[in-house]
């Protein structure tokens, strides 16, 4: 018979193996020694948040994608088409080998704009329709909150029916407590996971002095996005942003959480970078090779 062994005859990894145990059962000290070290985990790919390039896109729309493909991101999510149509963009992303994911939609334009927001999502073949503001009239109080909550499942729903996921994006002043409750808190549990997931910018919720591997153990699997950038050393409550393993947050101890989150797409993100070809590269080094 093909591939068979005559009785009695071990091979030479066989042996090696059957020697190998056979020291481990006489001292089982070397299984430490012979234990190899497991590799960290890695990011996968490596997303950009355009807002930070939007000043070189207005300029130079097709060869600043150009040169943000070329540091090597592989996925992006947009927050405005520059004077183009979502086919034009498609075509241009698709050319340079760039993932459109999400982009960042206006929340003032609900409800009458949802439809044109999904037929953008779809032609840009989006999986992620995302909000990123909430106006200050709308959120003056915990009822204003869940209003919005209301709002967002409505929205969630419509989105899922049509095959997307809408996401909602935060910054710092939903971690400023209204009688005794944070907004993020309120927002979070009037919303339906199915149909709310978080983008959780980890510079604004570590402005907001909170803890994001709290957020991530109280719900579970529900930000699937998350926007990168780091903060410099100082006192609040306005930290400076810098460029990504500049700063001061620790993204080895965040990220080894990641799938407790349920992290699916990261992006590189800085609002106001000195040199934004630089800074987004240095982020995109530092990022892919970080083992966690």
């Amino acid at each position: 018979m093909t591939g068979s062994r005559e009785p009695g005859i071990v091979g030479r990894r066989g042996f090696l193996g059957y020697a190998g145990a056979g020291l481990i059962a006489m001292n089982p000290a070397m299984k430490s020694i012979l234990r190899l070290p497991t590799p960290g985990s890695r990011i996968p790919k490596v997303g950009l948040q355009l807002y930070t390039v939007r000043d070189l896109l207005k300029t130079d729309f097709e060869g600043t994608l150009g040169k943000v493909a070329r540091i090597g991101y592989q996925e992006v999510e947009l927050t405005d088409f520059f004077g183009r149509s979502a086919a034009d963009v498609r075509k241009i992303l698709d050319g340079l080998g760039l993932a459109p994911i999400s982009m960042h939609f206006d929340f003032a334009k609900l409800p009458a704009g949802l439809d044109q927001m999904i037929a953008d999502a779809h032609t840009l073949g989006l999986s992620y329709i995302t909000f990123a503001w909430i106006d200050e009239k709308l959120r003056p109080d915990i009822d204003g909150w869940k209003r919005v909550a209301a709002t967002l499942n409505q929205t969630g729903e419509k989105v899922h029916a049509a095959g997307l996921q809408l996401a909602y994006h935060n910054h710092s002043y939903e971690f400023k407590p209204l009688r005794g409750q944070l907004p993020y808190d309120v927002l979070l549990a009037n919303t339906d996971p199915k149909l709310l997931q978080g983008e959780m910018d980890l510079f604004w919720i570590t402005d907001g002095d909170q803890d994001p591997l709290a957020y991530f153990a109280r719900y579970p699997g529900r930000f699937s996005q998350v926007h990168v950038k780091d903060m410099g050393p100082g006192p609040g409550p306005d930290h400076t942003m810098v460029d990504v393993g500049k700063g001061v947050i620790d993204w080895k101890k965040i990220f080894a959480h990641s799938a407790e989150a349920g992290i699916k797409h990261y992006y590189v993100e800085h609002d106001n970078p000195p040199h934004p070809l630089d800074d987004i590269r240095v982020s995109f080094d530092y990022l892919k090779n970080l083992e966690f």
